[in-house]
């Protein structure tokens, strides 16, 4: 590939932002990878945040209710892959702040019953054991999955049918 000279370059990670949010990390990697030095992605990017292309308060924002939403991440599997891309952590604490609690337990009770009725069947003990294990894979908080797994087991029968 031959190296984008720098408005080249500018254009490509505009339209990038353009098609979603990204990040500073995100568009630096880009841009080393088409080849720009240093002082020539620094002078990019400064563009790009003052022309509102990058804005990673925005970016943490959009992120987290993506992820919430589509993924059915927990907060702290989102702030760990938030604090990879190298994002402030005020950015990252405020957006996570912004979470719904009702939607967040809402996604929280889906993933334990998506696994439950995995699992149906299955030891009741062993059960719950695994769903616990999936809902922190999934980046939940084990207080949150203590209670929402007590509250539905005592509403779902974990017994064969």
């Amino acid at each position: 590939m031959k190296q984008l000279s720098e408005p080249e370059a500018l254009n490509k990670a505009a339209a990038l932002c353009m098609q979603s949010e990204r990040c500073i990390s995100e568009i630096s990697n880009k841009l080393q990878a088409w080849g720009q030095d240093d002082a020539t992605i620094h002078r990019i990017i400064n563009r790009l945040i003052n022309e509102k292309f990058i804005d990673e308060a925005r970016y943490c924002r959009a992120y987290v209710n993506d992820k919430i939403r589509f993924n059915r991440w927990g907060r702290i599997k989102i702030a760990a892959a938030l604090h990879e891309k190298k994002l402030p952590r005020e950015y990252i604490t405020a957006a996570i702040e912004e979470v719904d609690e009702e939607q967040y337990i809402s996604v929280l009770k889906s993933v334990i019953s998506a696994k439950q009725k995995e699992l149906r069947g299955k030891d009741d003990y062993a059960s719950k054991q695994k769903i616990i294990r999936h809902a922190i894979a999934k980046g939940f908080e084990s207080h949150l999955i203590m209670q929402t797994v007590k509250d539905t087991s005592d509403e779902v029968d974990f017994r064969p049918y």
